[in-house]
């Protein structure tokens, strides 16, 4: 287990920033919605994308790891709670009674998301996976169904079939990751987060920009930047190895 996100400290500084940034609103909004991302990846059309063809906001975060995709995503694949967690501030999400412990080490036994079916976000809220592509993209959805006025995700199981009569669920929520090659043999992690225009108010609510976006920027920032970090110290680790088992010349 790691000690990111773990630390009083950091949760605690991470918590003043949250609250700043609600405070603060649109003032740093576009700096937010954008952040790490290039033009390129925010006007990109990300797999998934057209579940939500006319979203109310969108928000595209990024960072460049020095480390190839097939390094970098099992990081990703092992997300989610009782998984490898989010590698964000666990203290901060504990406080809300996700019950996250973030990993440091690859779990071999939470690789197959596809398998898995969905991915929880707490203990009672879980995101479907709706689409996975191994090195390349995870693309979770939150369902709701038309008229249902709960917190979408809400003791929702993987697929969530609607019954005779009943109607299809919809698409309330969009989390996406998606690696691409980058230059010298890096990879580039990109995370789009993608609302709908809601009618009801408890779903206007749960996906209100107001409200998500400054949160999901802070603890997003972190998410990404722990990833990075622990995919970069396993490529590290790894060519040391490599390193070792070559004759030296000296």
């Amino acid at each position: 287990m790691t000690t990111a996100g773990r630390g009083w400290l950091s949760n605690g500084v991470a918590g003043l920033r949250i609250v700043g940034h609600l405070l603060t609103g649109p003032l740093l909004r576009r700096r937010r919605m954008s952040w790490g991302a290039t033009s390129s990846d925010v006007e990109a059309s990300w797999p998934g994308g057209e579940l939500i063809p006319d979203p109310a906001w969108t928000a595209t975060h990024a960072v460049t790891v020095a480390a190839p995709a097939e390094q970098v995503w099992p990081w990703v694949a092992q997300l989610g709670q009782g998984r490898g967690g989010f590698y964000s501030f666990e203290r901060l999400e504990n406080l809300l009674g996700c019950q996250i412990r973030n990993a440091d080490r690859v779990l071999p036994e939470h690789q197959d998301v596809a398998a898995a079916g969905e991915i929880r976000l707490a203990p009672q809220m879980a995101m479907r996976v709706a689409r996975v592509q191994s090195a390349a993209d995870l693309v979770l959805v939150v369902d709701s169904r038309p008229g249902d006025d709960s917190r979408p995700g809400d003791d929702a199981g993987p697929g969530d079939d609607a019954g005779p009569g009943e109607p299809a669920a919809l698409v309330a929520g969009l989390w996406s990751l998606h690696l691409r090659p980058a230059p010298g043999g890096g990879t580039r992690l990109v995370e789009r987060l993608s609302y709908p225009r809601q009618r009801s108010i408890s779903q206007r609510i749960f996906s209100s920009r107001h409200l998500i976006e400054p949160i999901s920027y802070v603890m997003s920032k972190e998410m990404l930047s722990n990833i990075r970090d622990l995919a970069q110290r396993r490529e590290i680790t790894s060519a040391s190895d490599e390193d070792l088992a070559q004759p030296s010349l000296l």
